[in-house]
Order: structure tokens, then sequence, then C-alpha cells
């Protein structure tokens, strides 16, 4: 068996008006080139968008989107006798979340025309009510891995 990377405990910091970790380190993702104030000020006026649209707190939305984006199963490559297999397997936690995110930042950041803070507001709005284009990728990771539940003893 090949030595694996040694594993080092992540920590995110809090943010700074919600002290949450989450929101900490979805602000790290959405940040670019170090701006991180600039990634709190899309987060934080896509929360304001969503409190003025929804009467409800952003960071639920927020919350509540993750918990709904967040895949049970992804697929792995696993290379047996020359042929490649798509192979399911279960997702951890920590890794759910960090997926969910990034599925969200990813398609924010393909939408155009609007401001980013409107494209967040409007695809964590989609996600809670469990609808957008992150929670289709999620479907379609779901539906990979039934499709390929054959091969699951090689995991």
């Amino acid at each position: 068996m090949p030595r694996r990377k040694r594993l080092y405990d992540k920590t995110w910091k809090i943010d700074s008006r919600f002290g949450n970790p989450l929101v900490g380190h979805f602000v790290g993702m959405i940040m670019w080139d170090g701006k991180k104030t600039v990634a709190e000020d899309i987060i934080y006026d896509a929360f304001e968008i969503i409190r003025e649209r929804t009467k409800k707190g952003g960071l639920n939305i927020f919350e509540q989107a993750i918990k709904n984006v967040s895949p049970l199963l992804e697929l792995k490559s696993r290379r047996v006798g020359g042929a490649n297999f798509q192979v399911p397997v279960p997702v951890s936690g920590e890794r759910r979340q960090m997926l969910a995110m990034r599925w969200i930042r990813d398609v924010c950041r393909k939408k155009k025309g609007k401001p980013m803070a409107e494209r967040l507001a409007d695809e964590l709005l989609d996600a809670s009510n469990k609808m957008g284009l992150a929670m289709k990728k999620r479907e379609d990771v779901h539906r990979m891995a039934e499709a390929n539940k054959a091969f699951a003893h090689f995991a």
C-alpha cells in the first residue's frame, strides 16, 4: 500500500459578522487574489438581498442551501486490471460541505450579467428550495453513483 500524505486539521477563521466558521470558510472560497474584504462584502450583501426578498435570515438560508446541496455519494476512479472504474464511495461530513460550497461558488462564477452578490443570493435561495444548478450537479453525481453501483465492491 503506498503511503498517503499526512492529513492536517484544517481550521477556518470564523467570520467577523456572524462568528460562524462555515461562513468564514465560504469567505475563503469566494476570495480572489487575497481580497478578503471584497469576498466578505459579496457574502454579506447576498445575505442582505436574501433577507429583503424572504424576510428570513440570510445565514439560515445559507446553512439550508449547504445542507441541501451536500452530496451523500461521490465517484472515485479506481484502476483495476488495466481498466478504470468509477467507484461510488460515501462522502464524509467535512468533504460534503466542501463540495457543496464549491459547487455553489462555481455556479455563481459561471453566470454572467449580474453582480456576484445577486448571483450568490439567487443560487442560495434556489438551493435552499432544492432547485438551481448546484442541486442539479448534486443530482447528476448521485445518478452517476447509482449507475456505477455495480463497481462498489472495488471500494
